[in-house]
Order: C-alpha cells, then sequence, then structure tokens
C-alpha cells in the first residue's frame, strides 16, 4: 500500500435509508457529519444511491458546485431550471454545473428498476458562473482508464469541470487486468463494484475506497469484474 494512503471500508460509510432511498455517504453529508471526514482533496461528496422505482429526489438547489452522475444500473432522469432534461444511464457522463444557483430533480421514472449510481461533487473553481449541463455517452470502457470529466487543461475528457485541478477516470476490469493510478497530490480510488488489489497487497471491495497523497503509479490489479472512478487532484480544499 502506499505510504502515504488511507483506506476507508464500505461498512463504515454514513447511510441514509428513507422508504425509496438507500445512500451511502463516503464523506459528511446531509444529517451526517464527522469533522475529520469532510473531504478529501477537492472531492466533498462521494454518494453510493439505490432509488426505488418511480421514486426520487423532488426539485432542490445547489449552488458553486460541479455535481457529476455516474449511473451502474438502471435509468436516471434529470431535469433543471435551466430547461436541461435528460436520462443518465450505464457509459453516459453526466455533469451539472450549478453556479450561481439551479434547481434540479432526479427521478427514478422505471416502474419496476431501481437506479444504482455514484454521484460527486467538486467545487467550482470560481464562484456564480452560470449554470450549465453537459451529457456525453462514452464508448467502450475496458481496462484502461478513460476520462469521464475534467477541467485540467489541455486534457481530452467526455465532459468538462469547471474547476482546472480535477479530473475523472473510469476502468472496468476483468480478473487480472492491471491499472496504473495517475500521478497527483490527491486521488480518491473508489470501487463501486468488484474486488481488487492495491499494489499487490490490500484488498479493496465493493464500496471501498483509498484516499492517496502525494502518489501515483499505484498498481490496481482486479480479483473479480471490477468498476472503479479514480479522481485524479492538483490541489487541494483550503490550499
Amino acid at each position: 500500500m502506499p505510504a502515504n494512503s488511507e483506506i476507508r471500508r464500505a461498512a463504515d460509510r454514513a447511510v441514509t435509508t428513507t422508504p425509496w432511498l438507500k445512500s451511502r455517504h463516503s464523506f459528511s453529508f446531509g444529517d451526517h457529519y464527522e469533522p475529520d471526514n469532510t473531504h478529501h482533496g477537492l472531492l466533498v461528496v462521494n454518494n453510493d444511491d439505490v432509488v426505488a422505482p418511480r421514486s426520487g429526489f423532488d426539485t432542490h438547489p445547489h449552488r458553486d458546485m460541479e455535481i457529476v452522475t455516474w449511473v451502474l444500473e438502471g435509468e436516471l432522469t434529470h431535469q433543471d431550471s435551466a430547461g436541461n432534461h435528460g436520462v443518465i444511464y450505464p457509459g453516459l457522463a453526466q455533469r451539472m454545473s450549478a453556479g450561481s444557483g439551479i434547481l434540479h430533480s432526479e427521478k427514478n421514472d422505471s416502474p419496476t428498476q431501481p437506479v444504482h449510481f455514484i454521484q460527486m461533487w467538486v467545487i467550482a473553481d470560481e464562484s456564480g458562473v452560470p449554470p450549465s449541463y453537459q451529457q456525453h455517452e462514452i464508448g467502450h470502457i475496458g481496462a484502461e482508464l478513460v476520462t469521464i470529466a475534467s477541467g485540467i487543461p489541455g486534457r481530452d475528457a467526455a465532459i468538462s469541470l469547471h474547476n482546472r485541478a480535477a479530473a475523472l477516470h473510469v476502468a472496468r476490469l476483468q480478473p487480472g487486468d492491471t491499472v496504473t493510478t495517475p500521478a497527483a497530490p490527491n486521488l480518491h480510488i473508489f470501487v463501486p463494484r468488484g474486488r481488487l488489489t492495491l499494489d499487490g497487497s490490500d484488498q479493496l471491495a465493493e464500496g471501498d475506497a483509498a484516499r492517496i497523497t502525494d502518489g501515483g503509479g499505484s498498481r490496481l490489479t482486479a480479483i473479480e469484474p471490477t468498476e472503479l472512478l479514480i479522481w485524479e487532484m492538483h490541489a487541494k480544499l483550503g490550499g
């Protein structure tokens, strides 16, 4: 395991449960506040949500956040006060920039199938930018990192971010496949499904995360079919 790393196990996440939602929080969120667990690098929210059929989040506000949603199973319908409407499904990258302020809803319109998705927030570089929305379907995702979203200058990505120090990558690995993490002052590795090893030793299972500082070049090797999300961050909150 890299020297400057911390493993956060799935079982240690706070959980919000309602009749229609099960949401597991990697960081402090809503009523769940941990003063020593508010963020890593620039990432302030990493929620692992399952929403029941014909239910979802009613219209609510956001401001100055870059919100990226990645669906694992099912479909999620987005609608916002800027007139944007989209259906997010596996393999479709989606970003909403809340900017100066926006209202939106997120619904599971299926009568039978839950929707399972990861929602991640980073704070925008500048406050008060005009709200915006972007979605883009990604082609093949395999045993190489594909950049879902990035604000890093010169970096190609499916969707853009209003943060010049952050990028999000995805890979889908089969047993034995290996990827190497980018070099960055802050990395957040999250395993939404599957199981892998970190540098051949520590195992990360479904829902586990590794928070790495001053890292890069770590090898992630799948033990079983695995999907992973990696935030590459070249800054951190507060400096």
